[in-house]
């Protein structure tokens, strides 16, 4: 049966008598039941099959399939906790073909005691054809139960005769209210969370951060954690300041470096041909690569003109190879064409704004998931989970079906004009 909420707090606090002050966040708020479990309701919600497989301690040999920070491992934790067999954890990283005889073999001998073994493989799709045939004969004798996790698609990675001796169960991944639930129990929980550093963080700050973790419970309570060290007031700033990537400059050699590329840049976007060259003249005079010029020729056409003038991205790209060809100074005239071509065209910026404003939804709802209609279904596990499912191919429609292509949460953005 699943603990009631007395014998989860009960075991849950003889438990935090072990856990180390200096273990990770995320590890330390791992759920112990499946009432502390969030965002899989539609595998292991009330009466599902898993759900009573777990409770009546009769669960199948199965693999979790799930992006990272979904839950797997934790479900496998879990499973374990509530059922009555003996758990064995290996990382198909690090364990083989010579780990596994040591399992079975005890597994063999626990078998005959009528106590099961569960063994729990994470990242399974690592382990070789000769490693995964090797646990064919065992799961087929009953001798182990295996829960396999991986965030590659089984379809792919995982030999078919052992997946077809398995349940897989697709984890989906988080949304970013699941991650809410996850962060405001990590803020209030008195014995392994942070209610003793009485953090000073509003709502939409959390609800911030769970948008931008990307449906990841571990990135979510990794930056907590990190922003919770820095101050006990934790505000966007403090939490952009956590996601934050490093960045690398190009140049090396200063600031006038990036004056003057980016006067000639603002030339040529102003249409003004003669500062283009005046610029251009003063980079390839003072040493500049001429291919790094070349490159950013390449990257205006795109960005500044774009679709008003399709030719000029040829311009530029022609321009780039002809400077690979013969280099400096013969190149210089080559240059020379490329910017006064671009400070001539018509400018649009409809394509830079338009990806910008694409990059920027990324951003704010992380990966969603893309519609099952307009993905590719080779394998039967994917067809039975209705992938391509009602998908209008366009030449049977003379390019004018009305189908959406767009996430759910994007149906009918416009990015283009």
């Amino acid at each position: 049966m699943i603990e009631g909420n007395e014998d989860l707090v009960a075991k849950k606090n003889n438990l935090m008598k072990n856990v180390a002050k200096n273990s990770p966040l995320a590890d330390r708020m791992r759920p112990q039941a499946l009432i502390e479990f969030f965002g899989q309701e539609e595998i292991v919600g009330e009466g599902t099959l898993l759900r009573k497989a777990i409770e009546g301690d009769n669960i199948p040999s199965m693999i979790f399939w799930g992006p990272p920070g979904s839950g797997k491992t934790t479900l496998a934790f879990i499973i374990a906790k509530q059922t009555k067999s003996h758990f064995v954890q290996i990382s198909a990283v690090t364990s083989g073909v010579k780990d596994l005889r040591e399992i079975i073999k005890q597994a063999e001998k626990d078998k005959i005691e009528n106590r099961k073994t569960i063994l729990f493989i994470d990242e399974i799709h690592r382990w070789n054809k000769a490693q995964q045939d090797g646990l064919l004969p065992h799961i087929e004798k009953g001798t182990v139960i295996l829960i396999g996790a991986t965030t590659e698609n089984p379809s792919f990675e995982v030999r078919g005769a052992l997946l077809s001796r398995c349940r897989v169960f697709v984890l989906k991944q988080l949304e970013a209210k699941d991650i809410l639930k996850i962060l405001e129990k990590a803020i209030a929980d008195k014995q392994v969370g942070l209610s003793e550093k009485k953090l000073k963080i509003d709502k939409e700050v959390l609800e911030f951060l769970s948008e931008m973790s990307n449906g990841d419970a571990r990135v979510a309570l990794n930056i907590l954690e990190y922003a919770s060290s820095i101050n006990k007031k934790i505000d966007i700033d403090l939490i952009k300041e956590a996601l934050q990537k490093p960045f690398l400059l190009y140049d090396k050699t200063g600031e006038e470096h990036y004056n003057i590329i980016s006067a000639l840049h603002k030339s040529m976007r102003g249409s003004d041909a003669d500062a283009a060259l005046y610029w251009l003249a003063r980079m390839l005079e003072e040493g500049e690569d001429p291919l790094y010029v070349a490159r950013r020729i390449v990257r205006f056409a795109a960005e500044d003109i774009g679709l008003a003038n399709s030719q000029a991205l040829e311009q530029a790209v022609a321009a780039y190879q002809a400077c690979h060809f013969i280099g400096m100074p013969e190149c210089n005239v080559i240059l020379a064409q490329a910017v006064v071509y671009m400070a001539k065209c018509k400018k649009s910026n409809e394509l830079y704004t338009a990806y910008n404003q694409a990059a920027f939804d990324v951003r704010n709802f992380g990966n969603l998931p893309v519609p099952l209609h307009i993905r590719n279904a080779p394998t039967k596990l994917m067809k039975n989970l209705g992938y391509g499912k009602d998908y209008k191919y366009s030449p049977e429609y003379g390019y004018k079906e009305e189908q959406e292509y767009l996430p759910e949460k994007l149906k009918g953005k416009k990015y283009l004009k």
